[in-house]
């Protein structure tokens, strides 16, 4: 015991003096969980609460292109910015290029006759096939309407512009159905004007729709940013000790310290047992450091707050296995790499490639189907799935005890390799 006592000792000094090993450990997650939390919750308030700019070209005179207008100011998505109908669409493309908005809308001067002739079209027949007179009405040829120009710029994604569109299309949609509802009650009542209280109750009969997320324990996560970004991000901290922890093996190795081993009364299985026990400590302090910002930094920067699980125990036992495994990974590497470059280049580019392909960088179900397969070679997609299992699904020990399986067996597989490899470098 007093070996170990002492190899620990020595392995805390050695990291105590790596300050860009300590660095890239806990400063760059904790700026990458900040910086991408932000990010990605201002994407969600974006779309959920604030407005889009919407630079708006109206074309037509008539009632329907100011009822188009009037519908989008009060969607509560967009911020209409008017365009004067002198300024054409070529000072419109010159604004989207200045990124005065991102979106405009040109509705085109035929709107409100287009809107007019198919309402009549789709009333007559409609009256047609309820036996009401067909000479109550003289029903229109024209049954379509001409498109509205949207026109965007190209730093926006394909996801946000389906968004934009489903809402431009529900707006489109209100618009024509008015007239409809307006010119059917019209022809059955005799030309009655349509009162207002009725139309709105045909437009807005919308059921009702209740959200609740499904948790394993019950109740009713609230998933945000945070939730999702802390635990992903203290997962790529805690590999990320592969820098210091692989480079000071390579630089052991090469210094001869492992071959003096031999000739004292230790063993190098002692030393690296000593190196996983600092290092598994490196990743609890991360995952503590990490987990605390979420939970009381956060709310005072204007995100959300971090909600720990429920079972603390699970929790803990989950960053255990997790730094284990990076320090299992880290081991293998520094046994393997020739230079300290070798094993920083090597371990810092697989390290992204897993992240990337174990769903931290890009989320697991939005992956191709050629890729789900591929994802469970990642030690990194299942200490997040373990993670997520608490995190979000409210899970316990025995919810999550089949992702713990494949970490255990990655540790094993990581020990395994890196004692054949030094038993081939006759270090052992």
């Amino acid at each position: 015991m007093y070996k170990l006592r002492a190899t620990i000792k020595k392995d805390w000094r050695i990291l105590a003096r790596d300050k860009v090993g300590l660095t890239l450990m806990f400063v760059m997650p904790i700026v990458l969980a900040i910086v991408i939390t932000t990010v990605q919750n201002s994407t969600f308030e974006l779309v959920n609460d604030k407005k889009v700019p919407l630079l708006f070209l109206n074309k037509d005179k008539g009632v329907a292109g100011k009822e188009l207008e009037a519908a989008l100011q009060n969607g509560g998505m967009f911020t209409l910015k008017e365009v004067l109908p002198g300024q054409g669409e070529g000072m419109l493309k010159q604004r989207l290029q200045d990124k005065e908005a991102l979106l405009a809308l040109v509705v085109p001067e035929q709107y409100t006759a287009d809107v007019l002739a198919k309402s009549e079209n789709v009333a007559g027949q409609a009256l047609q096939m309820v036996a009401v007179a067909a000479d109550s009405t003289q029903a229109s040829q024209k049954n379509t309407v001409a498109p509205v120009t949207l026109f965007y710029h190209p730093v926006l994604q394909a996801s946000f512009r389906q968004g934009i569109d489903g809402a431009l299309n529900s707006v489109l949609q209100i618009v024509q159905s008015k007239y409809i509802v307006r010119q059917l009650y019209s022809a059955i009542n005799d030309s009655a004007e349509l009162p207002a209280g009725l139309e709105q109750q045909i437009l807005s009969n919308q059921t009702p729709i209740q959200q609740f997320s499904v948790s394993k324990d019950g109740g009713h996560v609230i998933v945000n940013a945070t939730q999702h970004n802390i635990p992903a991000w203290t997962v790529f901290a805690m590999f990320f000790i592969v820098i210091s922890l692989g480079a000071g093996i390579v630089r052991e190795k090469n210094s001869g310290s492992f071959m003096r081993l031999k000739t004292m009364p230790t063993s190098l299985t002692l030393a690296m047992i000593s190196k996983q026990i600092a290092y598994i400590t490196i990743t609890v302090l991360q995952a503590l450091v990490i987990f605390s910002i979420g939970k009381w930094v956060f709310p005072h920067i204007g995100l959300p707050g971090l909600d720990f699980p429920k079972d603390m125990a699970s929790l803990m036992l989950v960053i255990i296995l997790c730094g284990w495994c990076a320090a299992s990974f880290a081991i293998m590497i520094g046994v393997f790499a020739k230079t300290q470059e070798q094993s920083n280049g090597i371990g810092a580019v697989t390290i992204v490639l897993f992240a990337a392909i174990g769903g931290l960088l890009v989320p697991a179900f939005a992956m191709p189907q050629s890729m789900q397969g591929i994802m469970r070679i990642s030690p990194l997609h299942w200490c997040l799935e373990a993670f997520y299992g608490l995190f979000l699904e409210g899970g316990k020990l025995k919810d999550i005890f089949v992702i713990l399986v494949p970490i255990i067996v990655m540790i094993v597989i990581f020990q395994v390799t890196a004692y054949i490899g030094m038993r081939k470098q006759g270090l052992v």
